[in-house]
């Protein structure tokens, strides 16, 4: 019986021993299929990355090519019209004010070929300095025979102009500078680039911007940086900062822009051009390309880029008209009121040289004064203005809409992109998780207060709820913006622009150099900036003074970015109530005329 029972127990202690082994070899199988399965989830996971980055690179050397191949048929059209017109003088075209050009369009003794090819010839070489273009758009020659032989004479027969890379081309890619929109050709004309056809313009070539179009440098990973033509180590700005280094070289005549916090303002201001942002809806934005859709906070708003006022103006009289209202609805039918620009009344102007956030450069606030001066001394009645609570608006109302979702919608499009090296510094910040940035909003207000503020605006307004009390209060400062203007009586307002030139990659680090534009999109007013003065010596040794409100890493940095500007133009805005542009744009005319009279 003992042997019996000696014999069960060896039996069950080897049933246990071998159970214990098809455990452990079952376990080892499954670690090793749990590390195999990881070990192809990784290497799936690395090969996707690289093969996204293979098609990445891909795309950019394609779109380098295809701009390539644009600038030899520029180059080949300018050439065969050369050898068949060996007289044809350059200078002599690209140097005439818009309504001397239209005039002799019109009357003949320009031929439009001649323009064309002026144009193209001036825009290549331009190029060649300043890397400005992105595109060649060949049908231009075509619809100039097309033009020509329409009956009526549209208000820009013939006249050649540019276009802002966002700006929808039938067949032609609109890149926000971005990999995320190479190779989507759009489908059909922008609406403003139809009503720009049938007015007798002929659009041909598009300008370089700034990486997803956030930042007023003007560089990206597919085409590079473009210089300001005033001083190549200037940027030109942004987001427009091809198209106002391509008009301010005189490569083109007129230039179609787009302007969410500043971006036709700042480059107008760089550059030493004229800009208009309208109020928005004045004008058609349909067909334009942008990697942020549905933003309301701050309006988006294309507008005219030129060397004048007179042309801005010519280009507002010329696209408010039927064929807009009919193509786009949802722009109100209202032409151009030209009484009230022509009005001869004297204007009772507001005016401010500081708004107790961002300190204007030394230059930027002489600009203002001496423009005041300059106005007053025309007739003009000048009453000191102060905008309300400067620093809530900025923060609170623009940046925190603006970045309503965190900036998740932004930085998503750049998941298959190489970040340009002079947007890094905003993108990591951009990405960081909302608790992240709002630790370090919070360890930094005691030393940064105006840093720690913007830094925890960017976490978003966090729900739906949250986002209807930030529509309202929108609504509640401009009411308030609005009542200080209407209690002093205003007509218009003067006001400070960023400026001058920043040198090139400063102005990634300082994002809140928008301030000085942004906050006319959030009120939606129409706004313009025109040159008036040149940075003297003096106003470079005063910035080495330059402390600003707060004598912070951004007040420096300021310093760093527009030293060695001497010689560079210097802007003011001009800004109107909603729907008023004609009144904006006869207070620009107004500085123009009291500013050149004075040079």
């Amino acid at each position: 019986m003992q042997g019996s029972e000696d014999t069960l127990s060896l039996a069950c202690s080897e049933a246990g021993g071998l159970l214990a082994m098809i455990q452990f070899l079952l376990e080892a199988a499954l670690n090793r299929f749990i590390l195999s399965t990881l070990f192809c989830w990784v290497a799936a996971l690395v090969l996707l990355k690289w093969v996204g980055h293979v098609k990445m690179k891909q795309k950019m050397a394609d779109a380098r090519q295809q701009r390539d191949h644009g600038l030899d048929a520029m180059g080949k059209a300018v050439k065969q019209f050369k050898n068949e017109h060996p007289d044809q003088e350059i200078e002599s075209i690209t140097s005439l004010p818009l309504s001397q050009l239209t005039e002799k369009l019109k009357n003949g003794s320009l031929s439009p070929e001649s323009v064309l090819y002026a144009y193209i010839e001036k825009a290549l070489a331009v190029h060649k300095e300043l890397n400005c273009l992105t595109d060649f758009l060949p049908d231009c020659e075509t619809l100039l025979q097309e033009v020509k032989k329409q009956k009526d004479k549209g208000p820009l027969y013939c006249v050649p102009i540019s276009l802002k890379d966002d700006v929808g081309y039938k067949g032609h890619d609109s890149h926000c500078g971005l990999v995320h929109f190479l190779g989507k050709p759009g489908p059909e004309d922008s609406v403003i680039v139809q009503v720009l056809k049938k007015q007798g313009a002929i659009p041909f070539v598009k300008t370089n911007l700034p990486q997803s179009m956030i930042n007023f440098d003007c560089s990206n990973s597919i085409f590079g940086q473009t210089l300001n033509p005033r001083n190549h180590k200037k940027t030109p700005g942004g987001s427009s900062g091809g198209e106002a280094a391509l008009i301010a070289a005189e490569g083109s005549v007129l230039g179609v822009g787009s302007d969410v916090l500043g971006s036709i303002r700042m480059p107008c201001s760089f550059c030493g051009i004229c800009g208009f942002k309208p109020t928005g809806y004045r004008l058609s934005t349909s067909g334009f390309e942008t990697p942020v859709q549905g933003m309301k906070t701050a309006v988006s708003m294309s507008g005219p880029m030129a060397r004048d006022v007179d042309s801005l103006v010519l280009f507002m009289k010329a696209l408010l008209c039927e064929d807009m209202f009919h193509l786009d609805p949802t722009v109100p039918p209202v032409p151009f009121n030209d009484e009230v620009y022509s009005s001869k009344r004297p204007l009772r102007i507001g005016y401010y040289d500081a708004d107790g956030y961002f300190l204007p450069t030394p230059s930027a606030r002489r600009a203002v004064q001496d423009t005041k001066a300059l106005l007053e001394g025309a007739g003009h009645e000048l009453i000191i203005f102060n905008p309300p609570r400067t620093e809530y608006a900025i923060n609170e109302l623009c940046i925190r809409g603006f970045f309503a979702d965190g900036g998740s919608t932004l930085t998503e499009k750049f998941d298959v992109d190489i970040i340009d090296p002079h947007l890094q510094q905003q993108m990591t910040f951009w990405k960081l998780p909302t608790l992240a940035k709002r630790m370090m909003s919070f360890f930094m207000k005691p030393m940064y207060p105006r840093i720690a503020n913007h830094m925890n605006a960017h976490c978003g307004v966090g729900s739906v709820k949250e986002f209807w009390k930030h529509n309202t209060a929108v609504k509640e400062y401009t009411k308030e913006y609005t009542k200080e203007w209407k209690k002093l009586n205003l007509d218009v307002l003067l006001c400070p622009m960023l400026g001058p030139a920043f040198n090139v990659g400063t102005p990634g680090k300082l994002f809140a150099g928008f301030s000085f534009t942004m906050l006319f999109n959030i009120l939606n007013f129409p706004t313009g900036v025109m040159p008036v003065t040149t940075v003297t010596a003096e106003d470079e040794e005063e910035l080495k003074q330059y402390k600003g409100y707060f004598d912070d890493p951004w007040d420096k940095e300021v310093i760093k970015g527009v030293e060695g500007g001497v010689g560079l133009p210097v802007g003011v805005q001009c800004v109107a109530l909603p729907w008023q542009e004609e009144l904006c744009l006869r207070l620009m005319k107004e500085v123009e005329k009291v500013t050149r009279r004075q040079k």
